[in-house]
């Protein structure tokens, strides 16, 4: 037998550490080459970290939620070989993976048996003659396993809340998640579930702060610490672009359907270039502003780990059909954990929007180190005067949150302005 440290190898993002936010191993389990024993998160992503050997876990390093140094050792796994095999593999991985052996050097040591992610046993995986194991549920090397599905802690109670078997909620990825007990309950009736009539007071519950939600804490918090923000609200009448983007669906063959999103970042492309301090990041410890020439636009996401924002590249050259299936792409991808690190960055100006549950004004927090963000709230029919006349309008109001040290009042009320002179007559949009 011989010892294999996997360390936590260099992603190549140029990080330091990297967060645990699921063991997908514990102590003692059999593992084999290549399967999966933890997601590592880093300001950018979540990697999933893979066994490069098979053999028995002897150690993990540290809880949910620790952050471990790049070289530092991961898990401990007991070979079937030799002890000088173990040491070669090691050194292998090593060689190929520049500066691992510094970091090792001043990396902690891993924190013998620690909590793993909890898995719940379901009754299925108990077989009926009491004798051996289901076989039903199969690894993806073809060894049998004991069905059991694993869970937040928070999944869990919600099921447990709602009556539901687990073992019955149909998901894609390692774990059950909030999205597959929605579907459940969805569909659920098919399968002979009836929701519980009454539920029981929630208990309170201590939640610790990890992954995406942390990342998201300490983003705002540097936002609203570092920057002096500024909000300002106008008023936009869009029931002519309503009309149009009615007229576009209805014509629009075997292209997307169109929301209001995609008009609006046209918009938003034609107005910045008058406009340039607002499509911008500002580096504050070097003190300069660098004003981008091209619209690089975030788009906030909610996902079931938190905000995320995927990024529209070069949007400005993009018609509204083509943005329409890019935020469609984009937004999937997020939801689904699927976004590449470099679809997560690099935006030089962001837009969120809640959507259908809309809101009459946001003051949206900026994306550091952007300098402004835009937020359209809902939209609502409301009688206006037009000369003498009263008639019903579509309105909006639209709201852009800015750096005060880059952009003034002015400015922001200024580009607001085109923007809605571009909203309220929609045909400028499509004009050369």
């Amino acid at each position: 037998m011989g010892l294999f440290k996997f360390r936590l190898p260099d992603i190549g993002e140029g990080i330091s550490e990297a967060e645990i936010v699921a063991w997908h191993v514990q102590v003692g389990d059999r593992i084999e080459e290549d399967q999966q024993i933890a997601d590592m998160m880093t300001d950018k992503a979540t990697v999933e970290m893979e066994s490069p050997v098979s053999g028995t876990v002897v150690e993990l390093a540290g809880e949910v939620g620790d952050q471990i140094a790049i070289g530092s050792t991961l898990v401990v796994i007991e070979t079937e070989g030799d002890a000088a095999a173990a040491d070669e593999v090691t050194e292998q991985i090593e060689a190929e993976t520049p500066g691992i052996e510094e970091a090792a050097a001043s990396a902690p040591a891993p924190v013998p048996n620690a909590a793993p992610a909890e898995a719940v046993e379901t009754p299925s995986s108990k077989p009926e003659n009491g004798e051996g194991q289901d076989v039903d549920q199969l690894r993806p090397n073809g060894r049998e396993k004991a069905r059991s599905v694993t869970a937040s802690p928070a999944v869990r109670q919600r099921a447990k809340d709602l009556g539901i078997d687990l073992a019955q909620v149909r998901h894609e990825g390692a774990h059950v998640r909030h999205a597959d007990l929605d579907a459940f309950l969805r569909y659920g009736s098919a399968q002979g579930y009836h929701a519980p009539v009454a539920r029981r007071i929630r208990d309170d519950e201590a939640v610790k702060v990890i992954g995406m939600r942390r990342r998201i804490a300490e983003n705002m918090a540097a936002s609203k610490r570092n920057i002096p923000h500024f909000t300002y609200v106008d008023e936009m009448d869009v029931t002519a672009l309503e009309a149009m983007r009615g007229d576009l669906n209805a014509n629009r063959g075997d292209r997307p359907k169109l929301t209001m999103l995609p008009f609006l970042i046209v918009a938003i492309c034609r107005a910045l270039p008058d406009f340039p301090m607002l499509n911008a990041r500002y580096d504050d410890e070097a003190g300069v502003v660098t004003r981008s020439g091209r619209v690089h636009l975030g788009m906030a996401t909610q996902t079931d780990a938190g905000l995320m924002v995927p990024v529209i590249r070069d949007a400005q050259d993009r018609n509204v059909w083509q943005l329409a299936t890019e935020i469609t792409r984009l937004a999937e991808a997020a939801r689904m954990g699927k976004a590449k690190s470099d679809e997560l960055s690099g935006s030089t100006i962001t837009v969120t929007s809640l959507g259908p549950l809309g809101g009459i004004a946001t003051t949206p927090v900026i994306n550091r180190p952007e300098v402004a963000i835009l937020g359209p709230n809902k939209i609502v029919e409301r009688p206006v005067f037009v000369g003498d006349d009263i008639v019903r309008a579509k309105l909006m109001n639209f709201s852009i949150s800015c750096d005060h040290r880059v952009v003034d009042g002015w400015d922001a009320a200024s580009f607001v302005q085109a923007l809605k002179k571009l909203v309220e007559t929609p045909v400028l949009l499509f004009a050369d």
